[in-house]
């Protein structure tokens, strides 16, 4: 059976993609670091008859990311990882001038060098079974936008350590997708007391990524907006 991994499961395009997967005949290995809400996904996922493995935790503990791989190769053949899970950084946003290194520091280990880890761990799966390994980005990785420096700035070195990962391994599509402005917990703490329900649901992102992949794409930068475009 085909089996992926989605980190950050509980919440937002990752319980969506979770979901969307499940119901799409993929079985799943999934995480975060809320247990109630990531189990209650997993449940939701089972629904559509996938086998589903919850895994609470942390991407930045290396012993996690080896129970994720484990977990995946056990129930089957490993074909989709989606480095989802991610960290905003400090809210309210704050600016360059005033950012503090060290929680920059730690930022980076969440949105680039953990992610980084898990997908050399399941490169041999990948590469075994010609998957997919997805990157989920933003536009703070090219545009500038105030206040969104350290979080921007992880975002563009996780796209560019997985747009040389295309280059070295030609046997694995890899996905940098951008999902655009979501209403999301996570936006919301981008901005604290507005009100950002104008913003489309992640499940409309998700359903975006699920065509694309469905669709045998070539390794590439996505955007959500330009698939739900295309197919309209």
């Amino acid at each position: 059976m085909a089996v992926a991994i989605v980190t950050g499961a509980s919440r937002g395009l990752g319980r969506a993609l979770a979901i969307g997967l499940a119901a799409e005949g993929w079985d799943l290995v999934v995480d975060a670091r809320a247990e109630g809400p990531l189990q209650e996904a997993a449940r939701r996922a089972e629904e559509f008859g996938a086998r589903v493995r919850a895994v609470a935790g942390d991407v930045g503990d290396p012993a996690h990311r080896w129970e994720l791989v484990k977990a995946a190769t056990a129930m089957g053949s490993l074909g989709l990882l989606v480095n989802n899970a991610g960290s905003l950084g400090p809210s309210p946003l704050p600016a360059l001038s005033s950012v503090d290194v060290e929680a920059m520091g730690q930022l980076f280990m969440v949105n680039v060098l953990a992610p980084l880890a898990l997908v050399q761990l399941a490169l041999p799966a990948l590469r075994a079974n010609h998957g997919t390994a997805v990157a989920v980005t933003s536009d703070a990785a090219a545009d500038a936008y105030e206040g969104w420096g350290p979080y921007g700035a992880s975002k563009a070195a996780l796209e560019q350590l997985h747009h040389v990962l295309a280059t070295e391994e030609p046997d694995v599509v890899v996905i940098r997708f951008d999902p655009g402005d979501m209403w999301t917990q996570m936006h919301q703490e981008a901005f604290p007391g507005e009100d950002i329900s104008d913003r489309s649901p992640p499940e409309v992102a998700a359903a975006a990524l699920l065509r694309l992949l469905a669709s045998t794409p070539a390794s590439g930068r996505y955007h959500a907006a330009e698939l739900v475009e295309q197919v309209a």
